[in-house]
């Protein structure tokens, strides 16, 4: 559909912004355990404990993830996007005060899990919310937004976590480390600091409008139609809300989750499923939470380390101001398989660099360069297109099971991280990426359609055929 000469684009960037602030709390609150991870062990005394420990304590949150991801298709079918997006900003805010506070192992876990929940209404609602409230020809610049975010708020848990931290003097052991600043207080002010964006973003939710596709899928038209007047001007808001009801038309009010059995929707949801593994797949998070690990195979100690990671997260915030601008330009699709052959290729480089033993900038370089190529194309662009093709009809519960599988892929990622880079060694396991990522490639250039430009309604006649 075309935008509107009329069209408020100060309201929508407005909107837009308040709702992406949960991927800003997403970023935040995924990354900084990564700093605080060689603080916080010798704290909870796990330092030595076995892998599962050290890399259940990492991985926490994503119980809560996967819990979010869960029941957000029913929760907001139900209650709608508005409603859950202010839930998720008080589970933030809650989650970072609890873990600051936390006394011992079980509630620093307990509270990285409660945060996690937010985490996962927060990954499906914010761009999709986005998505629904946008218009087609911005959609991808709007969508990735929301992904902006997340690395404004990644680089933000990784240069305050820089800040904070005071010197640690090389080879430092766990037992000095405990007795420092660092090891009592540190890492606390680390997760408390999100308290301040949590609050913002939850007091906020409560100003921007309900999605006008949730309401018209509610029989309340008359709402839809004031929100999209608002956005876009009387004739928009007609043309729109005659599109949305011709796609809802013989539709469930109440969607069971058998309905994405249905063979036209199972062939969408087995793509987004598979781009959701994908991009979780394809490695980089390891980057991100296993940071010690991968620079200390580098040749770089402690206090280095969170210097390069704030140097990675500045590279992820540059490249993504990339993707907003090319994602509706060159389309999806070729940003997805430049992404893929891209990681493909690094990762050979990189991987030979490990098994070689090289040290110090020449890995930076390789490091800084996966992820440049992943923040301009599998980050961002997953979350525009899982936001895009699911009928309006089915949208939550699929969004619903393409993040469920996001956050699955992310948890096993994450605890095998520690056993491949034990059994494999830190280069046959970016090796191992780097075929998925290959063989991903021939996946997409065969299966994965174009979406842009196209409206949400547009998109679902041509992947279910009209209705």
């Amino acid at each position: 559909m075309p935008e509107t000469p009329s069209f408020r684009k100060a309201y929508l960037w407005t909107i837009c912004l308040v709702a992406a602030m949960g991927g800003l709390l997403f970023g935040y609150d995924w990354v900084v355990i990564g700093g605080a991870k060689a603080f916080y062990e010798p704290f909870f005394s796990i330092s030595d404990k076995t892998p599962f420990l050290r890399g259940f304590a990492q991985s926490s949150a994503l119980v809560g993830c996967l819990a979010g991801a869960l029941l957000s298709g029913s929760l907001t079918g139900r209650f709608g996007r508005k409603k859950m997006l202010i839930l998720s900003g008080f589970l933030f805010t809650a989650s970072a005060v609890g873990t600051a506070l936390a006394r011992d192992f079980p509630s620093f876990v307990s509270f990285r899990i409660l945060g996690g929940l937010g985490i996962g209404l927060a990954s499906i609602l914010s761009p999709m919310y986005i998505a629904e409230i946008s218009p087609a020809e911005r959609r991808g610049k709007f969508v990735s937004i929301n992904q902006l975010t997340i690395v404004i708020g990644i680089v933000a848990a990784q240069g305050i976590n820089w800040l904070i931290a005071r010197p640690v003097p090389p080879g430092a052991t766990a037992e000095a480390i405990l007795h420092s600043w660092n090891g009592r207080l540190g890492w606390r002010w680390m997760f408390g600091a999100e308290t301040v964006p949590a609050g913002l973003f939850f007091l906020l939710a409560f100003f921007i409008p309900e999605s006008p596709r949730w309401l018209v899928k509610k029989g309340r038209t008359g709402p839809a139609g004031k929100i999209l007047s608002a956005l876009g001007g009387e004739d928009y808001a007609r043309a729109t809300l005659a599109e949305i009801q011709r796609t809802l038309e013989g539709g469930e009010a109440k969607v069971a989750f058998r309905t994405l059995l249905e063979p036209g929707i199972l062939k969408i949801l087995a793509l987004g499923a598979f781009l959701a593994l994908f991009q979780q797949w394809c490695g980089i998070n390891v980057i991100f939470l296993y940071a010690q690990e991968v620079f200390a195979g580098a040749g770089y100690q402690v206090s280095e380390i969170l210097f390069k990671i704030l140097i990675t997260g500045l590279v992820n915030l540059l490249f993504t101001f990339a993707a907003i601008r090319t994602v509706d330009r060159l389309g999806r699709r070729k940003l997805m398989l430049l992404g893929a052959g891209g990681l493909a290729a690094i990762y050979a480089v990189l991987g030979w660099g490990y098994l070689q033993g090289s040290k110090g900038i020449p890995m930076l370089i390789l490091v800084v360069s996966a992820i440049a190529c992943y923040a301009m194309t599998l980050a961002p662009v997953t979350w525009v297109i899982l936001s895009e093709i699911f009928p309006n009809r089915v949208r939550g519960a699929a969004m619903s099971v393409a993040v469920f599988t996001l956050w699955t892929a992310c948890a096993a990622l994450t605890l095998t991280f520690p056993y491949l880079q034990g059994g494999m060694g830190t280069a046959g396991t970016f090796w191992l990426y780097g075929g998925i990522c290959l063989g991903s490639f021939f996946v997409l250039a065969k299966k994965l359609p174009e979406t842009k430009g196209k409206s949400l309604e547009e998109i679902e006649r041509k992947l279910t055929g009209p209705r």
